[in-house]
């Protein structure tokens, strides 16, 4: 592993963040957040148009820039800075690799170029709460946790010329604004039954559509009901829809790593900034020992997350299964560096009107979604085999 960044890789997150700093400032965010879709489209076709970051690692020959994936998961961190309000970890980080994996060269050559120019935007719609093991960050994946029948979910039925579903997913991200949403459903009998993925237009006839309150209002969530929808199905029946979703969910952890890091470095620093200004007893309260400490120990638990968060970005389609590990590691980072900033920030950062509060739910709520740090580790531990018996020879 090479530690140093590309002069491709240096001069992406240096735009970005120039990018992000001019049209992505506290009052743009919160401004963007009361929106009905919770995000910024005039921001989403700058950054499409600008820079490419929908198709950043979608290949050339679907319009994309055509950059590893780890160019993607590293511009990320700027993002998580910002917590910009935009459909990027919903569209390009969650559907749109599916699409490029398992779709059949017709829906990739009719969806993935509008997908690269910023027009269309997708959602993964996945029974709530199992977002986490469908990805196979906190669960094997390979389960029926589609549900489907009386165990909820969505169900897929064969139809004349296609497929029909019925069922609901909640907690699906961006799922009340994306123009097309990928929906996994259970199929088939229940003794041969199996999960399949399905294109729906947001659209479409029967699609019933509800923004929810979330707790991270710069994560927008939607319950998605269909009723005796249309779907076509995503590539064929054959296809291996739980290997997919596995390496789908391991470049999902390196990019959601990345970005609490971003985050939590933005939080640690505003935190700073505060310190040097705020004065208690005739001194600044930066100047405090016990106050450094406390820095001192949030500034080392980011550095040793950005590490790991940057292995995993590297280690993207190499199938060591370290993202998870990355994001419980940034999670507890972002999550510590928001809590100090609280509690730090004093009566202020415990009122709505400062952005401490915006960090500090970034972290519970990416938890909520992919897992909590004992989940991801443990299933990390169950891939890699480290509690599996085995006979020792003398």
């Amino acid at each position: 592993m090479d530690p140093g960044f590309t002069a491709e890789q240096d001069e992406i997150r240096r735009t970005l963040r120039e990018l992000l700093h001019k049209r992505c400032g506290q009052e743009e965010l919160r401004a963007a957040l009361a929106t009905p879709t919770g995000h910024d489209p005039a921001l989403w076709v700058t950054l499409a148009e600008q820079l490419g970051l929908p198709g950043l690692a979608l290949p050339e020959a679907y319009g994309g820039v055509g950059c590893p994936l780890a160019d993607l998961a590293l511009a990320a961190e700027e993002t998580g800075r910002a917590l910009a309000p935009t459909p990027l970890l919903a569209t390009s980080v969650l559907a749109a690799p599916l699409l490029l994996a398992l779709g059949t060269e017709a829906q990739r050559a009719r969806l993935l170029p509008r997908v690269t120019d910023g027009t269309l935007t997708a959602a993964l719609a996945v029974p709530a709460p199992a977002l986490g093991t469908a990805l196979a960050l906190t669960g094997p994946g390979g389960g029926d946790w589609s549900g489907g029948g009386r165990a909820g979910g969505v169900q897929a039925r064969p139809a004349e010329g296609g497929w029909r579903l019925y069922g609901e997913a909640a907690q699906v991200l961006d799922g009340h604004s994306a123009g097309l949403l990928v929906v996994a459903a259970h199929t088939g009998g229940f003794v041969r039954s199996r999960t399949l993925l399905f294109l729906v237009a947001g659209d479409a006839a029967g699609v019933v559509r509800t923004r929810q309150t979330a707790l991270d209002a710069t994560r927008p969530q939607a319950r998605v009901q269909l009723r005796d929808v249309e779907a076509e199905l995503l590539g064929d029946e054959e296809a291996d829809i739980s290997g997919a979703l596995c390496r789908a969910g391991d470049f999902a952890a390196a990019f959601l790593a990345c970005e609490a890091v971003g985050a939590a470095g933005r939080a640690l620093e505003r935190t700073v900034e505060y310190l040097k200004q705020r004065e208690q007893f005739g001194r600044v309260i930066g100047s405090f020992q016990a106050v450094q400490h406390r820095l001192a120990d949030v500034y080392v638990r980011v550095q040793a997350a950005r590490s790991a968060a940057y292995y995993a970005a590297w280690a993207t389609g190499r199938q060591d299964g370290v993202g998870g590990l990355a994001l419980a590691q940034a999670l507890e980072a972002l999550h510590l560096a928001a809590a100090e900033g609280v509690q730090l920030h004093g009566g202020i950062g415990f009122t709505w009107e400062h952005e401490a509060h915006l960090y500090f739910k970034r972290a519970a709520g990416d938890e909520l979604l992919f897992g909590p740090a004992h989940r991801l580790r443990a299933r990390a531990a169950e891939r890699a085999g480290l509690f599996e018996r085995r006979e020792v020879t003398v």
